[in-house]
């Protein structure tokens, strides 16, 4: 059961295929778009989830700057399908206002991000959330 601090899902939808099959699908469509990056994460799954870390990157000459936006979790559901939900970082509450105007930009961008995923790789039978709005 998850904690009242845990953040609300931006979305949550089924797809086709075999879990590692859609994430990796999921990975190449960030890389194509280069807003986000995506990629799994294998010490934070288990048998049947896969996680994957969603962020920014921001370059200052040879550095680079990796922000977390959130977290992509891949449950296989059998019969070749898959439930994906797209859970947003959580704020701390601590937070300056300067570093919750922050947040709220990274938070638009992977709910854009994952909305974008749910259109693309989602089953005409999903059902989404959409706790945003």
């Amino acid at each position: 059961m998850p904690s009242p601090d845990t953040p609300s899902a931006i979305v949550a939808f089924t797809a086709s295929g075999p879990a590692r099959a859609v994430a990796a699908a999921i990975e190449a469509y960030a890389s194509e778009r280069r807003v986000v990056s995506a990629l799994v994460v294998p010490w934070e799954g288990d048998a049947v989830t896969l996680c994957m870390a969603v962020t920014s990157m921001k370059r200052d000459g040879w550095a680079i700057e990796h922000t977390n936006l959130g977290t992509i979790a891949l449950v296989d559901l059998g019969d070749d399908l898959v439930r994906i939900t797209v859970v947003p970082a959580e704020a701390t509450a601590g937070d300056s206002p300067e570093r919750a105007e922050i947040l709220r930009k990274q938070t638009a961008a992977l709910t854009a991000f994952a909305q974008q995923i749910e259109r693309k790789f989602g089953t005409p039978s999903s059902t989404s959330v959409d706790s945003q709005a």
